[in-house]
């Protein structure tokens, strides 16, 4: 069985209408590094070898040494001094031992209550603190973790940012909208209302969700299960991405069909594909690209003419 998209409403030879299709592209190189001016923690050795340790071991989790070795993780993480996943010149690296630190903290935070504000939480993990200082806005009631990183400039409306992730600078995060543990989110990117992105912690080496800058989400996307949105792409409402989500591009003579990586640049809207079960052929979601935004240097007015040109609903 496979998916195949269908250009006209008649059915069609298989032969004739099969669209070609690529490899996953997901472990190709990013074209994108992002940065920020927060001095880095170098990994330590020692520091990685007692966290796997404890979690491949509890019992390890009575030593004071180890405990210490988590906690240290998570405030790196909410300083941003690490990050579970980094781009490099072999694409995006994923730090396992950071994401084994975040379930060990879990392990040894009880539940107690919290407060922020005039909110109230029972939980394990406290809210961020310090967002003026950090230079971020948070509009009551939006919540950042502690363990998750914002850079100066991010504007989080009534959303949720959860611990291990990433967020960078002048990026909106709207009303509604979740990112979730461990997704890297890259500057000047804008997550639309509702829009959700994926969490991962298990398994420690899987790669999270990845938004590269510039980046805008439209409202009610979804995306999970390690997809890379790279740079300045743009996804129209409604969009759903998943690993096994067929991404078609569908600006050439024959649709190609790819997996997990949405290029640089490219605008996307919600398609369907027919697929044959066993009570009959029906559609599922897949992605549809259907240009690309334009070479300006101005982003927003590239931006502008994108959704204008190809009226791709926000």
């Amino acid at each position: 069985m496979s998916d195949e998209p269908s250009p006209t409403s008649r059915p069609a030879s298989p032969k004739a209408q099969a669209p070609k299709r690529l490899a996953d592209r997901s472990t190709r190189p990013s074209v994108i590094a992002m940065s920020n001016s927060t001095p880095r923690t170098a990994h330590d050795p020692t520091r990685i070898a007692a966290i796997e340790a404890a979690f491949a071991d509890r019992s390890l989790l009575t030593d004071p040494a180890t405990q210490q070795a988590i906690f240290a993780t998570v405030e790196d993480l909410d300083k941003g001094r690490i990050r579970v996943a980094e781009p490099s010149e072999s694409g995006w690296q994923v730090n396992p031992w950071i994401k084994q630190a975040v379930l060990l903290y879990f392990v040894l935070r009880p539940l107690e209550p919290l407060e922020a504000g005039a909110l109230s939480f029972f939980d394990k993990v406290p809210v961020k603190k310090g967002l003026a200082a950090a230079g971020i806005r948070v509009v009551p009631p939006g919540v950042a973790r502690y363990g998750s990183f914002l850079e100066p400039g991010c504007i989080l409306m009534p959303g949720y940012v959860n611990i291990g992730a990433y967020v960078g600078a002048g990026t909106m995060i709207d009303t509604w909208a979740t990112v979730g543990s461990c997704a890297q989110v890259g500057r000047g990117v804008h997550l639309s209302g509702g829009v959700g992105l994926g969490g991962v912690l298990e398994p420690a080496a899987a790669r999270p969700v990845i938004i590269e800058d510039g980046a805008f989400i439209g409202s009610r996307c979804v995306v999970v299960e390690g997809v890379i949105v790279e740079r300045e792409a743009v996804l129209g409402a409604g969009v759903v991405l998943t690993s096994s989500t067929s991404i078609v591009d569908v600006t050439g003579a024959t649709p190609v069909i790819t997996k997990g990586r949405i290029p640089a640049r490219s605008v996307v809207i919600p398609g369907q594909l027919p697929k044959q079960f066993p009570a009959g052929t029906y559609s599922v979601p897949c992605a549809l690209i259907i240009g690309q935004r334009s070479a300006s240097t101005d982003q927003k007015t590239s931006l502008s003419d994108a959704l204008r040109t190809f009226q791709v609903p926000v």
